[in-house]
């Protein structure tokens, strides 16, 4: 909170995306890490505490709200879920969408006691981030991407319907994980890198500011992430007011947008997760980590773009925490 917030801080925080690599590290199948709560939260804890991670997060794969919603979801015993059915049919069917009981679903449950569980356990000494799917990714994983594509063209009014229950689902289910415990929401909305800005603009600024809004009046941090090549929506994504924009490795430089954040706003990433993380040297991984507190003026959270790969090495992110260390107190 003092980094984000400007104030004195003891060191750069540490955030890498974990998910499969946590799993795998802990020697947790990825089918229980995303559906038993006991084994999520005992695989974050046991990396937080092994890598001096300051955050624990909810994070493992986007079917969660999807399955509230009635897509069909498989769990392979160590590999990603897999959406296998439920997807609506047309945007008409999908404007009539109804809204979802977080609790009355089990995977929304899960995250609701995943996030109670880390509040238990770590309660302050961690940054507790609980997550939702934002409307544009929503949207895509109930109709799927081609199809999805074709409405945002096509079909606009019906899928603005449809993505305004979305937004309404997901701030309900927003104040029940503040209520749980999480200091921090994030917003994940992946598939807006692939829109360009006019869509954007049309089908996802307004709709993250409303749930940004929402998670500053629960007295909550929010969380933008975004993979990809963001720069051309850059700038709206920072006018959301979320106070954590994540950046991705392929936006080459966050110089051109630094001067856009305001006071209690920083960023998050940006190392390529593959050709630096997984597999560049510890000199490799200490210069790009330089390099981006160099480029955002020293207001970035220390992470990789996005998903830190399951074939990292240990000695790899050690390397990796070794240099949040070493990034000195300011």
């Amino acid at each position: 909170m003092a980094f984000i917030n400007g104030d004195h801080y003891d060191r750069t925080p540490f955030h890498p995306i974990i998910m499969r690599w946590a799993a795998k590290y802990a020697g947790v199948r990825y089918r229980e890490f995303c559906t038993e709560p006991a084994a999520k939260v005992y695989a974050m804890i046991k990396c937080a505490k092994d890598f001096g991670l300051d955050w624990v997060t909810v994070m493992s794969d986007p079917w969660a709200e999807a399955s509230a919603f009635g897509i069909k979801v498989e769990y392979p015993e160590d590999n990603l879920p897999v959406d296998t059915g439920g997807h609506l049919p047309d945007a008409i069917t999908a404007s009539g969408l109804s809204h979802y009981d977080p609790l009355g679903n089990v995977r929304c449950r899960n995250r609701l006691m995943e996030i109670s569980e880390f509040k238990k356990q770590v309660d302050n000494d961690l940054f507790i981030v609980g997550w939702v799917e934002g409307p544009v990714a929503e949207y895509v994983d109930l109709r799927g991407a081609s199809n999805a594509s074709l409405d945002f063209l096509l079909e606009q009014a019906a899928v603005e319907k449809t993505m305004e229950i979305i937004v309404e689902s997901a701030i309900e289910f927003i104040t029940l994980q503040v209520k749980e415990g999480a200091h921090c929401i994030g917003i994940g909305d992946a598939f807006c890198s692939q829109i360009g800005p006019d869509l954007y603009d049309i089908f996802a600024f307004s709709r993250q500011k409303k749930l940004v809004d929402h998670i500053h009046k629960l007295g909550a941090i929010a969380k933008l992430h975004i993979c990809g090549d963001t720069t051309t929506i850059l700038p709206q994504m920072i006018a959301t007011g979320a106070d954590i924009i994540d950046i991705d490795h392929m936006v080459l430089t966050m110089s051109d947008f630094v001067n856009l954040i305001k006071p209690g706003q920083v960023f998050s990433g940006k190392s390529d997760p593959v050709r630096i993380i997984q597999d560049g040297t510890k000199e490799i991984i200490s210069r790009s980590v330089n390099d981006d507190l160099k480029q955002s003026g020293g207001r970035c959270i220390i992470s990789a773009g996005c998903e830190i790969t399951p074939g990292t090495s240990v000695e790899n992110m050690k390397a990796f925490r070794l240099t949040s260390i070493n990034t000195g107190i300011l």
